[in-house]
């Protein structure tokens, strides 16, 4: 399976690029997972609706460049499904199972992803109803992911 993590902005904590990374490497031995880094649209502090829109539309537009027609997206938003961990390890599964060997998990910028990319998004996942940092919400998929192939191949995990 192939896992591409599509994200707006550049990761700059240190202590999350470590996770990350540590996280990466465990996969390597289950799947290929790559993280894209798309860059985030440069906008004033305050904003107006119509200018927050224009920032999501033209990241959506960075990120939708970044995923090929055959890949089946989960974008990461508050609206979306909440899932288990379980869940989430029966999903990637099922992909895997039917055929949908390139997946992609979208992650927006600070105000969140545009309407496209939801457009584009086979599923909509939400971690949790509470707002989180978007580089925060890199190093909790990965751990995620890791998590699920982990349950499938029915090795041990804390619970």
């Amino acid at each position: 399976m192939n896992i591409s993590i599509v994200t707006v902005g550049k990761l700059k904590e240190k202590y999350l690029k470590q996770g990350i990374d540590e996280y990466l490497k465990r996969l390597t031995s289950y799947a290929k997972v790559e993280v894209i880094e798309v860059a985030d649209e440069k906008a004033p502090e305050v904003l107006s609706s119509l200018e927050m829109e224009q920032v999501k539309q033209k990241e959506a537009e960075r990120i939708l460049a970044k995923i090929s027609p055959d890949t089946h997206v989960i974008a990461l938003a508050i609206e979306g499904k909440q899932k288990s961990s379980e869940e989430l390890a029966d999903a990637l599964d099922r992909l895997a199972t039917y055929g949908k060997s390139k997946v992609a998990f979208t992650i927006g910028g600070s105000l969140g992803l545009g309407d496209d990319v939801l457009k584009r998004a086979d599923d909509k996942l939400s971690f949790s109803k509470m707002t989180f940092p978007h580089q925060l919400m890199r190093l909790i998929l990965v751990e995620q992911i890791y998590r699920a192939f982990r349950i499938n191949r029915g090795e041990p995990y804390h619970k």
